[in-house]
Protein backbone atom coordinates (compact mmCIF):
# COMPACT_ATOMS: atom_id res chain seq x y z
CA UNK A 1 0.00 0.00 0.00
CA UNK A 2 1.49 3.33 -0.99
CA UNK A 3 1.24 5.95 1.75
CA UNK A 4 2.49 9.53 1.54
CA UNK A 5 5.90 9.81 3.21
CA UNK A 6 9.08 11.84 2.75
CA UNK A 7 11.28 10.39 0.02
CA UNK A 8 15.06 10.13 0.34
CA UNK A 9 17.27 12.56 -1.56
CA UNK A 10 17.90 9.96 -4.25
CA UNK A 11 14.87 7.98 -5.41
CA UNK A 12 15.81 4.83 -7.29
CA UNK A 13 13.15 4.20 -9.95
CA UNK A 14 13.94 1.68 -12.64
CA UNK A 15 12.79 2.42 -16.20
CA UNK A 16 9.43 0.90 -17.08
CA UNK A 17 9.78 -1.82 -19.75
CA UNK A 18 8.07 -1.83 -23.12
CA UNK A 19 4.48 -2.42 -21.94
CA UNK A 20 1.01 -1.12 -22.73
CA UNK A 21 -0.83 0.91 -20.09
CA UNK A 22 -4.41 2.15 -20.26
CA UNK A 23 -5.73 4.55 -17.62
CA UNK A 24 -9.36 5.32 -16.83
CA UNK A 25 -9.71 8.47 -14.73
CA UNK A 26 -12.70 10.23 -13.21
CA UNK A 27 -11.14 13.52 -12.10
CA UNK A 28 -9.05 16.14 -13.85
CA UNK A 29 -6.43 15.94 -11.09
CA UNK A 30 -5.79 12.21 -11.57
CA UNK A 31 -5.82 12.61 -15.34
CA UNK A 32 -3.14 15.32 -15.10
CA UNK A 33 -0.89 13.08 -13.01
CA UNK A 34 -1.17 10.20 -15.49
CA UNK A 35 -0.54 12.53 -18.45
CA UNK A 36 2.56 13.98 -16.81
CA UNK A 37 3.81 10.50 -15.90
CA UNK A 38 3.44 9.36 -19.50
CA UNK A 39 6.02 12.01 -20.46
CA UNK A 40 8.51 11.03 -17.76
CA UNK A 41 11.85 9.72 -19.05
CA UNK A 42 11.41 6.43 -17.16
CA UNK A 43 8.15 5.77 -19.06
CA UNK A 44 9.72 6.37 -22.47
CA UNK A 45 9.32 2.74 -23.60
CA UNK A 46 5.77 2.32 -22.33
CA UNK A 47 2.71 2.96 -24.49
CA UNK A 48 0.21 4.92 -22.41
CA UNK A 49 -3.42 5.64 -23.32
CA UNK A 50 -5.89 7.55 -21.19
CA UNK A 51 -9.69 7.65 -21.14
CA UNK A 52 -12.08 9.53 -18.88
CA UNK A 53 -14.98 7.69 -17.32
CA UNK A 54 -13.34 5.60 -14.61
CA UNK A 55 -14.19 1.95 -13.98
CA UNK A 56 -17.43 2.11 -15.98
CA UNK A 57 -15.47 3.15 -19.08
CA UNK A 58 -12.97 0.33 -18.48
CA UNK A 59 -15.76 -2.26 -18.37
CA UNK A 60 -17.13 -1.00 -21.66
CA UNK A 61 -13.68 -0.87 -23.30
CA UNK A 62 -12.69 -4.42 -22.44
CA UNK A 63 -16.04 -6.13 -22.84
CA UNK A 64 -14.95 -7.43 -26.25
CA UNK A 65 -11.29 -6.40 -26.41
CA UNK A 66 -7.99 -7.68 -25.08
CA UNK A 67 -6.68 -5.98 -21.96
CA UNK A 68 -3.28 -4.21 -21.87
CA UNK A 69 -0.35 -5.11 -19.62
CA UNK A 70 -1.51 -2.56 -17.02
CA UNK A 71 -4.95 -1.11 -16.30
CA UNK A 72 -5.11 2.02 -14.14
CA UNK A 73 -8.50 2.78 -12.55
CA UNK A 74 -9.47 5.81 -10.55
CA UNK A 75 -11.80 4.59 -7.81
CA UNK A 76 -15.34 6.01 -7.62
CA UNK A 77 -16.47 7.66 -4.39
CA UNK A 78 -18.76 4.73 -3.61
CA UNK A 79 -16.71 1.86 -2.13
CA UNK A 80 -19.30 -0.79 -2.97
CA UNK A 81 -19.40 0.42 -6.57
CA UNK A 82 -15.62 -0.01 -6.85
CA UNK A 83 -15.77 -3.59 -5.57
CA UNK A 84 -18.59 -4.38 -7.97
CA UNK A 85 -16.73 -2.91 -10.95
CA UNK A 86 -13.59 -4.87 -10.09
CA UNK A 87 -15.52 -8.16 -9.79
CA UNK A 88 -17.08 -7.57 -13.20
CA UNK A 89 -13.81 -6.44 -14.77
CA UNK A 90 -12.06 -9.58 -13.52
CA UNK A 91 -14.26 -11.65 -15.83
CA UNK A 92 -12.84 -9.86 -18.88
CA UNK A 93 -9.19 -9.41 -17.85
CA UNK A 94 -6.55 -11.40 -19.68
CA UNK A 95 -4.07 -13.46 -17.70
CA UNK A 96 -1.07 -11.38 -16.65
CA UNK A 97 -2.81 -8.01 -16.73
CA UNK A 98 -1.85 -5.89 -13.73
CA UNK A 99 -4.32 -3.53 -12.10
CA UNK A 100 -3.49 -0.25 -10.34
CA UNK A 101 -6.24 1.56 -8.44
CA UNK A 102 -6.03 5.28 -7.70
CA UNK A 103 -7.98 5.52 -4.46
CA UNK A 104 -9.73 8.32 -2.63
CA UNK A 105 -9.10 7.29 0.99
CA UNK A 106 -6.39 5.66 3.08
CA UNK A 107 -8.51 2.65 4.08
CA UNK A 108 -6.69 -0.50 5.21
CA UNK A 109 -9.84 -2.61 5.08
CA UNK A 110 -10.50 -1.58 1.48
CA UNK A 111 -6.86 -2.18 0.61
CA UNK A 112 -7.11 -5.78 1.83
CA UNK A 113 -10.25 -6.34 -0.23
CA UNK A 114 -8.52 -4.98 -3.32
CA UNK A 115 -5.44 -7.14 -2.87
CA UNK A 116 -7.66 -10.19 -2.41
CA UNK A 117 -9.18 -9.40 -5.81
CA UNK A 118 -5.79 -9.27 -7.51
CA UNK A 119 -5.15 -5.52 -7.48
CA UNK A 120 -1.40 -4.97 -7.86
CA UNK A 121 -1.14 -1.48 -6.33
CA UNK A 122 -3.38 0.97 -4.50
CA UNK A 123 -2.28 4.61 -4.52
CA UNK A 124 -3.97 7.01 -2.12
CA UNK A 125 -3.83 10.81 -2.20
CA UNK A 126 -1.81 12.84 -2.07
CA UNK A 127 0.37 11.22 -4.72
CA UNK A 128 2.54 12.92 -7.28
CA UNK A 129 3.89 12.04 -10.72
CA UNK A 130 7.00 10.40 -9.26
CA UNK A 131 4.85 8.23 -6.96
CA UNK A 132 2.82 7.02 -9.93
CA UNK A 133 5.91 6.26 -12.03
CA UNK A 134 7.50 4.43 -9.11
CA UNK A 135 4.37 2.32 -8.61
CA UNK A 136 4.30 1.29 -12.28
CA UNK A 137 8.04 0.55 -12.24
CA UNK A 138 7.77 -1.70 -9.20
CA UNK A 139 5.10 -3.81 -10.90
CA UNK A 140 7.79 -5.23 -13.19
CA UNK A 141 10.58 -5.82 -10.68
CA UNK A 142 11.13 -9.49 -9.92
CA UNK A 143 10.88 -10.33 -6.19
CA UNK A 144 14.29 -9.97 -4.60
CA UNK A 145 15.83 -8.49 -7.75
CA UNK A 146 18.59 -5.97 -7.27
CA UNK A 147 17.78 -2.42 -8.40
CA UNK A 148 19.25 -1.37 -11.69
CA UNK A 149 22.43 0.69 -11.66
CA UNK A 150 22.31 4.46 -11.66
CA UNK A 151 23.65 6.36 -14.67
CA UNK A 152 25.47 9.64 -14.06
CA UNK A 153 26.11 11.58 -17.29
CA UNK A 154 28.89 14.18 -17.21
CA UNK A 155 28.99 16.82 -19.94
CA UNK A 156 30.82 20.10 -20.48
CA UNK A 157 29.09 23.40 -21.15
CA UNK A 158 31.92 24.12 -23.59
CA UNK A 159 34.81 22.18 -25.06
CA UNK A 160 37.97 22.17 -22.98
CA UNK A 161 36.40 22.87 -19.58
CA UNK A 162 37.68 19.62 -18.06
CA UNK A 163 34.42 17.65 -18.09
CA UNK A 164 36.27 14.40 -18.84
CA UNK A 165 38.69 15.01 -15.97
CA UNK A 166 35.75 15.61 -13.64
CA UNK A 167 33.98 12.47 -14.93
CA UNK A 168 37.01 10.24 -14.42
CA UNK A 169 37.78 11.54 -10.93
CA UNK A 170 34.09 11.41 -9.99
CA UNK A 171 33.96 7.74 -11.01
CA UNK A 172 37.08 7.04 -8.94
CA UNK A 173 35.51 8.71 -5.88
CA UNK A 174 32.15 6.97 -6.36
CA UNK A 175 33.89 3.58 -6.44
CA UNK A 176 35.92 4.57 -3.37
CA UNK A 177 33.33 6.12 -1.08
CA UNK A 178 30.47 3.75 -2.00
CA UNK A 179 32.65 0.62 -2.18
CA UNK A 180 30.38 -0.55 -4.99
CA UNK A 181 31.22 -1.63 -8.53
CA UNK A 182 31.48 1.39 -10.83
CA UNK A 183 31.96 1.70 -14.58
CA UNK A 184 33.33 4.82 -16.23
CA UNK A 185 32.25 4.74 -19.89
CA UNK A 186 33.95 7.02 -22.42
CA UNK A 187 31.41 7.87 -25.12
CA UNK A 188 33.74 10.20 -27.04
CA UNK A 189 34.68 7.47 -29.50
CA UNK A 190 36.90 9.68 -31.66
CA UNK A 191 38.84 11.67 -29.08
CA UNK A 192 38.18 10.06 -25.70
CA UNK A 193 40.86 10.40 -23.01
CA UNK A 194 39.70 7.96 -20.33
CA UNK A 195 42.25 5.34 -21.42
CA UNK A 196 45.05 7.89 -21.08
CA UNK A 197 43.80 9.24 -17.75
CA UNK A 198 43.68 5.76 -16.22
CA UNK A 199 46.87 4.60 -17.97
CA UNK A 200 45.00 1.80 -19.74
CA UNK A 201 45.13 0.52 -23.31
CA UNK A 202 42.45 -2.16 -23.50
CA UNK A 203 42.22 -4.17 -26.74
CA UNK A 204 38.43 -3.68 -26.91
CA UNK A 205 36.32 -0.57 -26.52
CA UNK A 206 32.89 1.04 -26.59
CA UNK A 207 32.92 0.66 -30.37
CA UNK A 208 32.73 -3.15 -30.07
CA UNK A 209 29.35 -2.73 -28.40
CA UNK A 210 27.92 0.27 -30.23
CA UNK A 211 28.57 -1.11 -33.72
CA UNK A 212 27.18 -4.57 -32.87
CA UNK A 213 24.17 -3.91 -30.60
CA UNK A 214 22.69 -7.34 -31.33
CA UNK A 215 25.64 -8.91 -29.46
CA UNK A 216 25.45 -6.70 -26.38
CA UNK A 217 24.66 -8.32 -23.04
CA UNK A 218 26.17 -8.30 -19.57
CA UNK A 219 28.69 -10.99 -20.56
CA UNK A 220 30.00 -8.94 -23.49
CA UNK A 221 30.19 -5.78 -21.39
CA UNK A 222 32.21 -7.63 -18.77
CA UNK A 223 34.70 -8.71 -21.46
CA UNK A 224 35.08 -5.14 -22.70
CA UNK A 225 35.95 -3.69 -19.29
CA UNK A 226 39.46 -2.90 -18.10
CA UNK A 227 40.11 -3.09 -14.36
CA UNK A 228 41.23 0.23 -12.83
CA UNK A 229 40.82 -0.50 -9.13
CA UNK A 230 39.06 -2.70 -6.59
CA UNK A 231 35.62 -1.42 -7.59
CA UNK A 232 36.29 0.60 -10.73
CA UNK A 233 36.27 -0.58 -14.34
CA UNK A 234 36.81 1.31 -17.58
CA UNK A 235 34.88 1.04 -20.82
CA UNK A 236 37.31 2.96 -23.00
CA UNK A 237 36.85 4.75 -26.31
CA UNK A 238 38.93 3.59 -29.28
CA UNK A 239 40.04 7.22 -29.87
CA UNK A 240 40.73 6.53 -33.54
CA UNK A 241 39.52 8.12 -36.77
CA UNK A 242 39.19 4.99 -38.88
CA UNK A 243 35.46 5.53 -39.45
CA UNK A 244 32.88 8.29 -39.26
CA UNK A 245 30.68 8.31 -36.18
CA UNK A 246 27.16 9.23 -37.22
CA UNK A 247 25.11 7.39 -34.61
CA UNK A 248 21.36 6.92 -34.53
CA UNK A 249 19.44 8.33 -31.58
CA UNK A 250 19.12 4.92 -29.91
CA UNK A 251 22.63 3.67 -30.71
CA UNK A 252 23.78 3.56 -27.07
CA UNK A 253 20.52 2.31 -25.48
CA UNK A 254 21.37 -1.39 -25.48
CA UNK A 255 24.82 -0.80 -24.04
CA UNK A 256 23.52 1.43 -21.25
CA UNK A 257 20.80 -1.10 -20.39
CA UNK A 258 23.38 -3.88 -20.18
CA UNK A 259 25.63 -1.84 -17.88
CA UNK A 260 22.69 -0.90 -15.66
CA UNK A 261 21.75 -4.56 -15.30
CA UNK A 262 25.11 -5.54 -13.81
CA UNK A 263 26.70 -2.50 -12.13
CA UNK A 264 25.45 -0.16 -9.35
CA UNK A 265 27.16 2.99 -10.71
CA UNK A 266 27.81 4.01 -14.32
CA UNK A 267 29.53 7.33 -15.02
CA UNK A 268 29.16 8.31 -18.68
CA UNK A 269 31.74 10.75 -20.08
CA UNK A 270 29.83 12.53 -22.87
CA UNK A 271 31.53 14.59 -25.58
CA UNK A 272 30.54 18.23 -26.01
CA UNK A 273 27.95 17.96 -28.79
CA UNK A 274 24.20 18.21 -29.22
CA UNK A 275 23.08 15.24 -31.30
CA UNK A 276 20.06 12.98 -30.97
CA UNK A 277 21.91 10.24 -29.11
CA UNK A 278 23.74 12.66 -26.78
CA UNK A 279 20.52 14.47 -25.87
CA UNK A 280 18.76 11.13 -25.33
CA UNK A 281 21.55 9.91 -23.05
CA UNK A 282 21.42 13.09 -20.96
CA UNK A 283 17.65 12.99 -20.58
CA UNK A 284 17.56 9.26 -19.75
CA UNK A 285 20.32 9.44 -17.12
CA UNK A 286 19.51 9.30 -13.42
CA UNK A 287 21.74 12.30 -12.77
CA UNK A 288 23.44 14.92 -14.95
CA UNK A 289 26.65 16.70 -13.95
CA UNK A 290 27.27 19.86 -15.98
CA UNK A 291 30.85 21.15 -15.91
CA UNK A 292 31.56 24.79 -16.75
CA UNK A 293 34.32 27.35 -16.47
CA UNK A 294 33.55 30.86 -15.14
CA UNK A 295 33.42 32.79 -18.43
CA UNK A 296 30.73 34.25 -20.67
CA UNK A 297 30.52 31.46 -23.27
CA UNK A 298 30.20 28.84 -20.52
CA UNK A 299 27.56 30.96 -18.82
CA UNK A 300 25.43 31.14 -21.95
CA UNK A 301 25.82 27.45 -22.80
CA UNK A 302 25.23 26.33 -19.22
CA UNK A 303 22.04 28.38 -19.04
CA UNK A 304 20.76 26.84 -22.27
CA UNK A 305 21.60 23.29 -21.17
CA UNK A 306 20.10 23.71 -17.72
CA UNK A 307 16.86 25.14 -19.12
CA UNK A 308 16.62 22.37 -21.74
CA UNK A 309 17.22 19.59 -19.21
CA UNK A 310 14.84 21.03 -16.64
CA UNK A 311 12.14 21.13 -19.30
CA UNK A 312 12.81 17.58 -20.49
CA UNK A 313 13.22 16.14 -16.95
CA UNK A 314 10.51 17.88 -14.86
CA UNK A 315 10.34 15.08 -12.29
CA UNK A 316 14.09 14.78 -11.72
CA UNK A 317 16.69 16.67 -9.75
CA UNK A 318 18.08 19.62 -11.75
CA UNK A 319 21.51 19.16 -13.35
CA UNK A 320 24.41 19.28 -10.89
CA UNK A 321 26.54 22.29 -11.75
CA UNK A 322 30.32 22.09 -11.25
CA UNK A 323 32.52 25.15 -11.78
CA UNK A 324 35.97 23.95 -12.81
CA UNK A 325 39.32 25.73 -13.05
CA UNK A 326 38.38 28.76 -10.98
CA UNK A 327 40.95 31.25 -9.73
CA UNK A 328 43.28 31.10 -12.72
CA UNK A 329 45.94 33.79 -12.41
CA UNK A 330 45.28 36.96 -14.46
CA UNK A 331 42.16 35.54 -16.12
CA UNK A 332 38.99 37.63 -15.74
CA UNK A 333 36.25 35.44 -14.28
CA UNK A 334 32.55 35.56 -13.51
CA UNK A 335 32.13 35.14 -9.76
CA UNK A 336 30.52 31.86 -8.68
CA UNK A 337 27.63 33.69 -7.01
CA UNK A 338 26.91 35.71 -10.17
CA UNK A 339 27.19 32.59 -12.33
CA UNK A 340 24.73 30.77 -10.06
CA UNK A 341 22.29 33.69 -10.08
CA UNK A 342 22.21 33.84 -13.88
CA UNK A 343 21.73 30.11 -14.48
CA UNK A 344 19.41 29.84 -11.45
CA UNK A 345 21.39 26.92 -10.08
CA UNK A 346 23.90 26.85 -7.27
CA UNK A 347 27.12 24.91 -8.05
CA UNK A 348 27.59 21.80 -5.92
CA UNK A 349 31.36 21.93 -6.41
CA UNK A 350 33.87 24.67 -7.21
CA UNK A 351 37.21 23.20 -8.27
CA UNK A 352 40.20 25.55 -8.15
CA UNK A 353 42.68 25.88 -10.99
CA UNK A 354 45.84 23.89 -10.21
CA UNK A 355 47.91 23.39 -13.36
CA UNK A 356 50.67 21.50 -11.56
CA UNK A 357 48.36 18.98 -9.86
CA UNK A 358 46.07 18.30 -12.81
CA UNK A 359 48.98 18.28 -15.26
CA UNK A 360 50.85 15.71 -13.19
CA UNK A 361 47.75 13.52 -12.97
CA UNK A 362 47.15 13.68 -16.73
CA UNK A 363 50.77 13.00 -17.68
CA UNK A 364 51.12 10.11 -15.20
CA UNK A 365 47.78 8.48 -16.00
CA UNK A 366 46.60 8.92 -12.41
CA UNK A 367 43.62 10.29 -10.54
CA UNK A 368 43.90 13.29 -8.22
CA UNK A 369 43.30 11.04 -5.20
CA UNK A 370 46.32 8.93 -6.15
CA UNK A 371 48.63 11.95 -6.22
CA UNK A 372 47.26 13.90 -3.26
CA UNK A 373 44.87 11.57 -1.39
CA UNK A 374 44.43 14.02 1.49
CA UNK A 375 44.44 17.16 -0.61
CA UNK A 376 41.68 19.72 -1.01
CA UNK A 377 40.82 18.75 -4.59
CA UNK A 378 40.55 15.05 -3.73
CA UNK A 379 38.17 16.01 -0.93
CA UNK A 380 36.08 18.06 -3.37
CA UNK A 381 35.68 15.03 -5.65
CA UNK A 382 34.69 12.85 -2.68
CA UNK A 383 32.10 15.42 -1.65
CA UNK A 384 30.84 15.61 -5.22
CA UNK A 385 30.48 11.81 -5.30
CA UNK A 386 28.65 11.87 -1.97
CA UNK A 387 26.25 14.54 -3.21
CA UNK A 388 25.50 12.63 -6.41
CA UNK A 389 24.93 9.46 -4.37
CA UNK A 390 22.56 11.30 -2.05
CA UNK A 391 24.67 11.13 1.09
CA UNK A 392 24.95 14.10 3.40
CA UNK A 393 28.59 13.40 4.19
CA UNK A 394 31.35 11.61 2.28
CA UNK A 395 32.49 8.32 3.78
CA UNK A 396 36.08 8.38 2.55
CA UNK A 397 37.76 5.02 2.14
CA UNK A 398 41.34 6.10 1.62
CA UNK A 399 43.61 3.54 3.28
CA UNK A 400 44.61 4.72 6.75
CA UNK A 401 44.47 4.01 10.45
CA UNK A 402 40.91 5.34 10.85
CA UNK A 403 39.42 3.35 7.97
CA UNK A 404 37.84 0.57 10.10
CA UNK A 405 36.28 3.17 12.42
CA UNK A 406 34.98 5.30 9.53
CA UNK A 407 33.53 2.23 7.83
CA UNK A 408 31.76 1.20 11.04
CA UNK A 409 30.31 4.68 11.46
CA UNK A 410 29.11 4.71 7.85
CA UNK A 411 27.30 1.39 8.36
CA UNK A 412 25.79 2.68 11.63
CA UNK A 413 24.40 5.74 9.79
CA UNK A 414 22.85 3.38 7.25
Amino acid sequence: MSLASPRPAVVQIDPVPRVSIQAFCETVEASAVVAAAAGDRRMAKAQVKQTMGGAAAALEAFRNAATPNVIVLEAPADRAALIGHLDELAQNCDSGTKLVVLGRANDVSLYRQLIARGVSEYLVPPFEVVDFVQAISQLFRAPGAKPLGRVVAVVGAKGGVGASTVAHNLAWSLASVSEKATIVADFDLAFGTAGLDYNQDPPQSVADAVFAPERVDTVLVDRLLAKCGDNLSLLAAPATLDRTLDFTETAFDTLIDAMRASTPWIVVDLPHLWSGWARRTLIASDDVVLVASPDLANLRNAKNLIDALKGARPNDHPPRLVLNGTGMLRRPEIAAAEFAKTVELKPIAVIPHDAKLFGAAANNGQMIAEIEPRGKVAQIFDELASTVAGWAEPARSRKGLLDPLMTALAWARG
